[in-house]
C-alpha cells in the first residue's frame, strides 16, 4: 500500500512569539520531525500543508509575514511537495488529491496542527474521500477554548477530538509506532 506523509500547517505562528502560540506545539513538531526523518529515509511521498489565510479579518498566518513560512523543525525539501490552503480542510480547493492520486497514495499518516480544526477537517476529507488514515497524535498540537465562559484546556480539547476521530475516521497512533506500521 503506497503511504504518503501529510505534515499540515506546522508554521511559525504556531510556535512561541507566534501570533497563534499553540499548547504543545514544540513537542508536537519534533514527533513530525521524527514521522519526516522516518519518511525520508523510506523514500516515501511526504506532502507539506501550507495555510495563508486570506480572510480581512484573519489575525495569523498573514501573507507575506514571518509566521507562514513552515517551521524549521520540518522544513521542506526541494522534492518534497508543499501545497497552500486558505481553509482548514486541506483538500478543499487545493490540489491535494489531485497530487495523492499522481504519486497512487491509499494511505495517509497525518501529523500537525491544530487537533480541532485543521487536523479535524483534513482527517475527515481523507477518510471520505476514501484513503485509510493513520493520525499522529502525539505529532500533533492545539490551543485552550472557550464556551460560554469557561475555558476547556488545550489538552482536552487534543484529547477529545483525537477519540472522535479514532476508529471511525482515522487510526490515531503514536510516532514511536509508526515504523513497524509503514
Amino acid at each position: 500500500m503506497n503511504t504518503a506523509l501529510v505534515i499540515v500547517d506546522i508554521q511559525n505562528d504556531y510556535f512561541k512569539g507566534g501570533r497563534n502560540e499553540l499548547f504543545n506545539s514544540d513537542q508536537a513538531a519534533a514527533r513530525a520531525q521524527e514521522a519526516l526523518t522516518l519518511f525520508r529515509e523510506k523514500n516515501l511521498p511526504i506532502v507539506h500543508i501550507q495555510c495563508i489565510l486570506l480572510d480581512e479579518n484573519a489575525t495569523f498566518f498573514l501573507p507575506g509575514t514571518e509566521g507562514i513560512n513552515i517551521h524549521a523543525a520540518v522544513t521542506p525539501r526541494s522534492d518534497e511537495k508543499v501545497i497552500v490552503k486558505h481553509t482548514p480542510d486541506s483538500f478543499y480547493q487545493t490540489e491535494l488529491q489531485q497530487h495523492l492520486e499522481s504519486i497512487q497514495a491509499e494511505r495517509l499518516v497525518v501529523c500537525g496542527m491544530m487537533s480541532h480544526i485543521c487536523i479535524d477537517s483534513t482527517v475527515r476529507s481523507a477518510s471520505r474521500l476514501g484513503y485509510e488514515v493513520m493520525l499522529l497524535g502525539d505529532a500533533c498540537a492545539t490551543r485552550d477554548l472557550e464556551w460560554e465562559g469557561t475555558v476547556i484546556p488545550a489538552q482536552t480539547v487534543h484529547h477529545t477530538f483525537l477519540a472522535s476521530l479514532q476508529d471511525t475516521f482515522a487510526q490515531v497512533k503514536n510516532t514511536s509506532s509508526l515504523n513497524e506500521l509503514i
